[in-house]
């Protein structure tokens, strides 16, 4: 597994194409805050959830300086059936090779994908998720022991935190994105 990032750390760069077909490097984001997200698959209900949740924040962040990059271990067919229905504001990216993910050190994990499925909170998280209208489907060929991970970002590509999740629900808490939206540079 590659080194994980930590913060303090330079964001390395990449570039990217989201499935709107705009083609970007994260270093052209330099001077806005970024939330780099990785999502399991784009069929996946909870990942789902997560993206509606920043779309929902996604106005109020905006305004604060933040941009929202969403990568995804999926094809752009799959992107455009699932996760493309939600007509996120922000980049979504397949990277069904997983190269983005090896890049930033985001894991694989049977034992947490079983830890997760074993948490008392997950059933909550499942009922949130069909609430809001994404199913549990599988995504045919999806590595389902994919762990997200999120990264903040600052204006000069620095890593503030690094979030590899514990479990498959474990994120960054909403109001620590907005926070850090909100925060201003330090000189």
């Amino acid at each position: 597994m590659a080194n994980l990032l930590t913060e303090g750390s330079a964001a390395p760069d990449f570039p990217f194409t989201g499935t709107d077909g705009a083609s970007l490097r994260l270093s052209d984001l330099r001077g806005r805050k970024v939330l780099l997200a990785f999502f399991r698959n784009a069929a996946c209900a909870l990942c789902n959830l997560r993206v509606q949740q920043f779309i929902r924040r996604y106005d109020e962040w905006s305004r604060d300086g933040l941009e929202i990059v969403a990568v995804f271990e999926s094809p752009v067919s799959s992107l455009t059936q699932y996760v493309g229905r939600q007509e996120a504001p922000f980049p979504l990216i397949a990277d069904p090779q997983a190269e983005l993910y090896d890049l930033y050190g985001v894991e694989v994990s049977e034992e947490k994908l079983q830890a997760t499925i074993a948490d008392e909170k997950t059933h909550l998280v499942v009922a949130e998720a069909t609430a809001e209208g994404f199913a549990l489907t599988p995504e045919e060929g999806s590595n389902m022991n994919r762990i997200p991970a999120e990264f903040l970002i600052d204006e000069n590509g620095i890593v503030q935190v690094a979030h590899y999740g514990r479990l498959v629900t474990d994120h960054l808490p909403l109001d620590v994105i907005g926070g850090f939206a909100a925060a201003k540079l330090q000189a």
